[in-house]
């Protein structure tokens, strides 16, 4: 029979490692830079910055851990939830741009990015729907309106901030949840090429999206431009080799690669720790992988499993396309990788999610074969868990 253990260890430290990793790494991408800055003057500004909101994202992880995660499937919990996501999404248009988008709200010397708070309410609304509904899972109007609704309206909102990136994570991580919950392949595959045919229209359509696309494709097009940032990368992944050229010596950080404490800071990586630290950095988001999935396997209940497969493929996914932007296997998307890259909003609610996360894996099942009282096992899909 179930008993409530302790919460996943590995997954824990995993995430204090990457969350120390960042720390370490902001501090040696950002330092020159803002020590030469007349606007922070001191080389460890990014430094406190990120240690300030990675301290509120403990605090925030280590409530989350506290809040029985079948809390959240309540209408009072998600409606409110979604009703907040959607005004702070509206609210980023009413301020000013900052680097060509709206993506962010002011709040006196940091900022607010709603998008990062529309993608943990989007995977839990996502899985309260389903749990309740995938008994019907092929009743397509019935079982899947709703969630098709909630992803126009926010996924819109954001692809109007011009953030693909988010927008992207936030459809695979539904897609994913709505297959797992048992939806068949011939939708699936359907629900598939739409997407992909809506992603190749909006490139087609919008001109920042569809200059991306042709620097992607051939960045040295515009080496001076739009092609500049993933040309520096190569050079700062070329030139770390296997063992990089130590913390606080590379090169390419400095004035080459733009914000390379931000969205590029795995290049930094590459740079100074070569081959065998990325892919030391890489093998943790893996290994984080696996641990989220072994959850949603071993939840208790379908609330459970979808949650916590829908939390994974945010951040798995997240940090797949940041590493894929930054060796240039995918267009930039101006996404950060998570845990890792500067930025307060995407720190805090990624800690959040793994708080989530690790509250999930205290109610796990004893063994595999364990079955709740009353419950003849239920599935996903279909294979019984």
């Amino acid at each position: 029979m179930a008993r409530t253990l302790k919460s996943d260890k590995v997954l824990f430290l995993l995430t204090l490692l990457l969350v120390g990793a960042g720390l370490v790494m902001v501090y040696s991408a950002s330092a020159a830079q803002a020590q030469a800055s007349s606007k922070y003057q001191t080389q460890y500004y990014f430094l406190y910055r990120q240690a300030a909101f990675a301290t509120v994202g403990l605090l925030g992880l280590l409530v989350a851990m506290r809040i029985d995660y079948r809390q959240l499937r309540r209408p009072t919990v998600i409606w409110p939830l979604l009703a907040v996501s959607v005004v702070l999404l509206l609210a980023v248009f009413f301020f000013p741009k900052v680097n060509g988008a709206r993506r962010w709200i002011p709040l006196g010397v940091m900022s607010f990015q709603p998008s990062e708070f529309a993608k943990l309410t989007a995977v839990i609304f996502t899985a309260a729907v389903l749990e309740r509904r995938m008994h019907r899972i092929t009743e397509l109007t019935y079982a899947l309106l709703p969630v098709g609704l909630m992803a126009l309206v926010v996924v819109g909102l954001v692809v109007l901030e011009t953030d693909l990136g988010t927008s992207a994570v936030i459809v695979i991580a539904i897609v994913a949840m709505v297959f797992a919950a048992g939806l068949q392949y011939r939708p699936f595959l359907v629900t598939s090429a739409v997407l992909v045919a809506s992603a190749a229209a909006f490139i087609v359509a919008m001109p920042y999206a569809r200059r991306r696309w042709d620097t992607f494709l051939d960045p040295s097009s515009d080496p001076l431009g739009d092609g500049y940032q993933v040309i520096q990368s190569w050079l700062a992944i070329g030139s770390g080799g296997l063992l990089g050229r130590g913390l606080m010596n590379g090169i390419q950080k400095l004035y080459y690669v733009p914000e390379p404490h931000t969205d590029f800071i795995y290049a930094v990586v590459a740079e100074e720790f070569g081959l065998v630290g990325t892919t030391l950095m890489l093998l943790c988001f893996a290994m984080m992988a696996w641990r989220g999935l072994r959850i949603a396997l071993l939840a208790p209940d379908r609330f459970g499993s979808l949650l916590a497969l829908g939390l994974t493929t945010v951040i798995a996914i997240q940090g797949l396309m940041n590493i894929s932007v930054v060796t240039g296997l995918v267009p930039n998307k101006g996404i950060p990788l998570p845990l890792v890259s500067s930025g307060g909003s995407s720190l805090v609610m990624s800690m959040v999610a793994m708080g989530i996360l690790l509250n999930i894996s205290q109610h796990t099942m004893q063994s595999t074969g364990a079955v709740l009282p009353g419950r003849t096992g239920w599935t996903l899909g279909e294979q019984e868990a």
